[in-house]
């Protein structure tokens, strides 16, 4: 987008998101638009080492750069707490190299999650209510939900198991392969999402839980 990194807002009275339409997983929320775009310009060192690991420059300067391409009422799930508008830009075709950019960043999303996992304690500082999942749930929360995601780009699960580690991993790497492949920016066939959008909402699934577990598992 000329003037800018092209971002979508949902919107709902609840929750606003604030996405990156050209970097899957870039998103953050807040109470209102402008606390959304602020936790997103906060959250871009972060987001740079998933681009460098996906072989990818990334400099997105200050908020001065984030330029809002549309703005879309927001939905039930949007409020619940997950980016859910599916917009404009979204339908653009996707040629194979744009295609396998999509693919590169879900896996370097992922890549961060394990590489924080690794590093995490098994028992997470509690949130402000004492709530919050401990770090082996939370991984598998993201499995589980990576299940649904699936059916949404139109892959089968026959054997899925999801305490098994291949099978996890020969998950991840078929919606990889189907993220790269190109498109002509309608839902992929057999399945209910574009990729561009399913890569947005897988990418921002793994790295919000990431970036979690990163800030609970320092001190209060």
């Amino acid at each position: 987008m000329a003037g800018g990194i092209a971002i979508g807002i949902e919107t709902t009275t609840r929750r606003t998101f604030a996405s990156a339409l050209d970097w899957p997983g870039w998103c953050r929320s807040g109470r209102d638009e402008a606390a959304a775009l602020a936790a997103l310009a906060a959250a871009a060192d972060r987001y740079a080492r998933v681009a460098r690991a996906a072989g990818l420059a990334f400099a997105p300067g200050g908020p001065a750069d984030l330029a809002i391409a549309e703005r879309l009422p927001g939905t039930a799930t949007t409020a619940f707490g997950a980016p859910d508008a599916v917009f404009a830009l979204d339908g653009r075709a996707t040629d194979l190299p744009g295609a396998q950019r999509l693919g590169a960043l879900v896996r370097a999303a992922w890549d961060e999650l394990d590489r924080v996992v690794g590093l995490a304690p098994a028992a997470l500082r509690r949130g402000p209510r004492g709530g919050g999942r401990d770090r082996d749930a939370i991984v598998a929360h993201v499995v589980g939900a990576e299940q649904a995601y699936a059916r949404r780009i139109g892959l089968g699960l026959p054997g899925f198991d999801p305490d098994a580690g291949g099978s996890i991993v020969a998950l991840r790497a078929a919606i990889v392969e189907t993220l790269a492949h190109a498109s002509d920016g309608g839902p992929i066939p057999g399945g209910r999402w574009p990729a561009r959008y399913a890569a947005r909402r897988i990418a921002w699934h793994a790295l919000d839980h990431a970036w979690e577990i990163e800030e609970r598992s320092g001190p209060a």
